[in-house]
């Protein structure tokens, strides 16, 4: 991706015109079609002709050695990349911690200066084509104000966006902070492209697993389902998958907003190399949440069994407050453990940012960008029901096969580091709210109860380390540049290639484990 986005600073339009000047500039009077005659003429007899005349010339478009060496870029025409005034809107606390009012100083619409020079927006990773199977239930149908309000049961809050301003009706406080940084992710969206989101009316629920079963939604006379937003979903769910709390930080585990996990963790895969890490897989967690996870803890090295884990209850991190929780320095080994909890889980994406091996156990749910995830490529899978022998043998495999291990773990991390940046997590949210807001078939009003959300309300109340995490999340002014493409849906049979590429691939890594445990069985 990020050679998608990188782009040539004159650009090769640029480079033509130029050219063409030159010649323009010759041909328009005779005296300088005489000179530019001579000039050729002077070239065919071999005339000596100083170096800085060569290049100071275009008349054959070419370069010298040392500006071919530069992957294509000239500096023949002077031309430099355009450069912004941006104006920006830092917090404005009117009252001190008891700004109740937004200020109305934020732009609600905005549109960016248009520059010609600057390179097409690139299409979005492909995990984005994932919007319109999410939103696919309501095709046909459509989205009523009956429909949404149905989902408002389990919700822990409705928002309705209207003329680019955001209005929030609370339900059910949820757990920890959850309701807080959706909201104020949310609300930087808006900030970041102000005037681009339409008006919509969506419930969202912040709670782990999805309720809404297509089983219920699939028999004679069922109406549609109610569409309801949360931080994940399966194969037997229409909940509507959305980027999770802690793209903005989770202050209750001191973890930092993404944007800053990304640089903490880019450096400290510079820190140590894969080949001088532990050689054994890692993992750190809650294990009290799930029996998958109690299960797990049963691989942990013993007297009496070694199975090439190293596993840690997160007991004593809660007891020192998650003082010792700095991610970047958890890369200290060269597999790291992924494990679901009562469902997805937030680590997620941390583990998979390590340049580790990721062993990741068989999940039943999927965030909104791990379906762009490939076995083998990006990660190992692992048996949820053989998790012992699985990880022994990934482990014994990844030590004795270092180069195909580190090819896997460096896959995951530059997914990670390239197509899961913050700019494409807002384009994500960007995408999917447009894409949702086209299924109205009524105009979004303002609910009786719900209250106008803006950063000031949200942040300036808030103290310690909420405080700090909304402050170095905060988008400061509109984006310069559009977002990116999002790419066409999927056709039937090129979705049933993917689903089915995937799934052979685990079928793979199973028949090798099982084949190898029979070996071991039968010496």
């Amino acid at each position: 991706m990020q050679q998608r986005q990188s782009s040539n600073v004159h650009g090769p339009g640029h480079s033509g015109h130029f050219t063409d000047t030159i010649w323009r500039q010759f041909i328009q009077s005779p005296a300088k079609s005489y000179a530019l005659f001579a000039f050729i003429f002077l070239l065919l007899v071999g005339a000596l002709i100083s170096t800085r005349l060569l290049d100071s010339t275009a008349l054959g478009g070419g370069t010298n050695k040392k500006l071919r060496d530069r992957k294509g870029q000239t500096d023949a025409p002077d031309i430099t990349k355009k450069h912004y005034n941006k104006t920006e809107y830092p917090l404005k606390c009117t009252d001190g911690n008891n700004t109740k009012t937004c200020p109305g100083t934020y732009p609600t619409s905005y549109t960016p200066e248009e520059d010609h020079d600057s390179p097409l927006a690139p299409t979005c990773p492909d995990y984005f084509r994932w919007i319109h199977e999410d939103l696919r239930p309501w095709a046909r149908t459509g989205i009523t104000r009956e429909m949404v309000e149905r989902a408002n049961e389990t919700a822990n809050f409705r928002l309705v966006i209207v003329k680019g301003r955001a209005y929030v009706k609370r339900n059910i406080k949820a757990f920890q902070s959850r309701d807080t940084f959706t909201l104020w992710g949310i609300l930087q969206l808006l900030r970041r492209y102000p005037g681009k989101i339409p008006d919509l009316d969506l419930m969202f629920d912040c709670v782990d697993w999805p309720i809404l079963l297509k089983s219920n939604y699939s028999v004679p006379g069922a109406p549609a389902p109610p569409p309801l937003f949360r931080y994940c979903a399966n194969d037997q769910t229409f909940d509507i998958v959305f980027p999770d709390w802690s793209f903005w930080g989770w202050p209750e585990v001191n973890i930092k907003s993404w944007g800053k996990i990304l640089k903490d963790l880019e450096e400290g895969n510079r820190r140590m190399n894969w080949t001088d890490r532990e050689p054994y897989a890692y993992w750190k967690g809650n294990p009290v949440v799930a029996s998958s996870r109690q299960d797990l803890m049963k691989c942990n090295v013993s007297e009496g069994q070694e199975w090439n884990a190293r596993l840690y209850d997160w007991k004593r991190e809660k007891q020192k407050g998650y003082k010792q929780s700095e991610l970047a320095s958890q890369c200290k080994h060269r597999f790291k453990i992924y494990i679901e909890g009562s469902a997805w889980s937030v680590s997620e994406k941390y583990i998979l940012a390590c340049d580790s091996v990721t062993l990741y156990v068989t999940p039943n749910y999927t965030d909104f960008f791990t379906r762009g995830l490939i076995p083998m490529h990006h990660f190992w899978p692992m048996n949820v029901y053989d998790k012992c022998r699985s990880i022994k043998f990934a482990v014994d495999w990844g030590n004795n096969h270092t180069g195909k291990a580190q090819e896997i773990g460096r896959a995951a991390s530059r997914f990670i580091q390239e197509e899961l940046k913050m700019d494409y997590v807002y384009d994500y949210m960007f995408h999917l709210l447009n894409q949702y807001s086209k299924l109205f078939r009524y105009q979004p009003t303002i609910p009786t109860g719900a209250v106008e959300y803006c950063a000031e309300t949200m942040a300036c109340p808030e103290e310690g380390m909420a405080r700090k995490l909304m402050e170095e999340s905060l988008e400061q002014s509109p984006k310069e540049t559009s977002p990116c493409t999002l790419p066409p849906p999927y056709d039937p049979s090129s979705l049933y290639d993917v689903l089915r590429e995937k799934e052979n691939s685990i079928l793979q890594v199973e028949s090798w484990v099982k084949a190898y445990w029979e070996n071991q069985t039968n010496q």
